[in-house]
């Protein structure tokens, strides 16, 4: 790594479940820990991240973390979101858990402690998803004229990108994060006939997400959302072309637009990131030492991580001296 006075200052946000989730379906089962636990979400996770600190050189580095996967706010406006995500009946005693595969589950606090003993901040908050805390941070980082790159298997994402303030998306969805996909406004007209973050959360909203438990509106597809968009702009626009009947945004869609009035008005509550959680200042920047070298230490021996947290020492330019 070059030194923080000459190296230009990058932030990088992780969006921490889509990496380990990634991780652990992607790395075999068949990496454990000394005692055999399995560690290979644990192991595939740390690896993500040596490769994106050493590919992309970041000055800072956020591990983003879901407080709440389901926040109420969210459900209140549509019951349906990721309700199909929620642990079965009899499980966690009925509390509001997220479904998740027992092979994980013992994984993710090891990543929380290998994090912690590494110096990697890692920022949640109660009642938001990892998505706000990624906006919220970008939002402050943006407006400092700190350019940010989010790392997310995601599409939600993609409404954040925004040319203009160097906030770009690197998708991770088809090739991982050795080939990543550059997403900025060029990406979005590209792939969706779309020129901005905003729009591309409104296409989110007509279009719909099933594994989101998003309806969308009846009728309306991806290219027709998109079309749709290019003329609202955004669903604040596309509402007021409801109001005033205008035929030149609503085209032939007008009749099934006007049956998902209800459900536009609600929906951007859930689709939409938010950037202004009340997050403490944390300090992002990327450690050039591990926090706490005799517990990341005695951590890499007991779940047998070493070759992983060696790569992650690496990538910071830590030589242990």
């Amino acid at each position: 790594m070059t030194d923080d006075a000459i190296a230009p200052e990058k932030l990088l946000l992780l969006d921490s479940a889509s990496l380990y989730f990634r991780a652990f379906y992607g790395v075999p089962d068949s990496i454990t820990a000394p005692d055999g636990t399995p560690v290979n979400a644990v192991r595939g996770f740390l690896d993500m991240v040596a490769t994106l600190v050493t590919n992309l050189q970041p000055t800072r580095l956020v591990a983003c973390w879901d407080d709440d996967w389901r926040p109420a706010f969210r459900v209140q406006a549509i019951a349906s979101y990721k309700a199909h995500r929620m642990a079965r009946p009899g499980r966690d005693g009925g509390v509001d858990v997220e479904e998740t595969p027992q092979g994980l589950l013992p994984q993710v606090p090891v990543i929380v402690d290998v994090l912690a003993a590494l110096g990697v901040a890692r920022v949640g908050h109660p009642g938001f998803e990892a998505d706000d805390v990624i906006g919220t941070l970008a939002e402050r980082a943006v407006r400092k004229g700190t350019p940010v790159d989010v790392v997310t298997g995601d599409r939600d994402l993609f409404q954040l990108v925004d040319d203009a303030r160097r906030l770009r998306v690197l998708y991770t969805a088809k090739g991982g994060v050795r080939n990543l996909d550059v997403v900025d406004e060029a990406r979005l007209h590209e792939r969706y006939g779309i020129r901005t973050g905003r729009q591309y959360a409104g296409m989110a909203v007509l279009r719909g997400d099933p594994s989101d438990g998003l309806p969308g509106v009846a009728g309306i597809g991806e290219k027709t959302a998109a079309a749709i968009m290019n003329r609202a702009g955004d669903v604040e626009g596309l509402l007021r072309a409801l109001e005033d009947d205008d035929a030149d945004v609503l085209g032939n869609k007008r009749l099934k637009l006007l049956e998902a009035r209800d459900y536009l008005a609600v929906a951007p509550t859930v689709v939409d990131v938010v950037r202004d959680i009340p997050l403490a200042d944390v300090d992002d920047r990327l450690p050039r030492a591990p926090a706490d070298p005799e517990r990341l230490l005695d951590l890499a021996r007991r779940w047998g991580l070493s070759s992983s947290v060696e790569r992650v020492l690496q990538a910071i330019g830590w030589t242990g001296d």
